[in-house]
């Protein structure tokens, strides 16, 4: 476990996670860094759902800075994937038994009575939050599905936003597709690693994906920095007030914190 809450349910608990694969092993001017990629890939830890919850993909970036200043961009695509491994699901199943059996425990605690007599203990409104918390977060091997989160994710030497997330959805829609695309995955993985160049300052460049093709743009020498996210997402985070505040902050060269879960 990630954090020490044993009073949720495990279907709402965090686990650790780790990286299955990267590509390529190794490269000399930029090495591997797991601990932070594990790290920032799944910030809140593994987690597991089943068929009743959402599992909708999500996208979220990160940057790795440093000692020397220098930065890499991460890109990161989470989605649910179903359990196969029967020894997981039977896992699962052992945790929400021991779950329960705690949560029978607070109650009949919180009544004064014992084990022997709770079903006659326990007064109506213990009973009725205790019936709906079961029903809502419980897991049945015979009658649920589970799944577990999973990431796909893109480093790079600069922050390619748009292109980046345009690669991953395609190739995530490659993965759960019914009809698989034209070529093997590994090939358009290969592509995108080793055959699509860095474009040249002031120019653009438009490459093929799995599906349809990806245009990215690199500023020139004398404009602004690549900025590639966008200012929409900013405005609805923080809202108008908020971002005025920090603007004149910056302005003022004011040291400002940022906190987020």
């Amino acid at each position: 476990l990630t954090g020490e809450n044993f009073d949720q349910s495990p279907l709402r608990r965090t686990f650790k996670s780790k990286v299955l694969a990267h590509y390529p092993q190794n490269i000399e001017w930029n090495p591997f860094d797991q601990d932070a990629v594990n790290m920032l890939c799944m910030p809140k830890g593994l987690s597991f759902r089943t068929q009743s919850d959402n599992r909708d993909p999500e996208l979220h970036s990160f940057i790795i800075t440093r000692e020397d200043g220098s930065r890499t961009y991460g890109f990161v695509l989470t989605f649910y994937e179903e359990v196969t491994s029967k020894q997981i699901c039977t896992a699962m199943q052992t945790l929400y038994q021991m779950h329960n059996a705690e949560q029978y425990s607070s109650v009949c605690a919180s009544s004064s009575c014992s084990m022997d007599s709770l079903a006659s203990s326990i007064d109506e409104g213990d009973a009725t939050s205790l019936a709906k918390l079961q029903r809502y977060n419980s897991y049945d091997i015979s009658r649920d599905t589970l799944y577990v989160s999973k990431c796909i994710c893109l480093i790079t030497p600069l922050p390619f936003m748009q292109a980046c997330k345009k690669f991953l959805i395609q190739l995530y829609k490659a993965v759960t597709s019914q009809q698989p695309p034209p070529l093997p995955l590994e090939s358009y993985i290969h592509n995108i690693l080793y055959e699509v160049p860095l474009p040249p300052p002031g120019r653009s460049l438009k490459f093929y994906g799995v599906y349809e093709p990806i245009i990215c743009q690199r500023p020139g020498p004398n404009e602004l920095p690549l900025s590639d996210y966008p200012l929409r997402e900013v405005f609805e985070l923080l809202g108008l007030e908020n971002l005025v505040q920090v603007f004149t902050c910056v302005l003022l060269e004011m040291q400002i914190l940022l906190y987020s879960q």
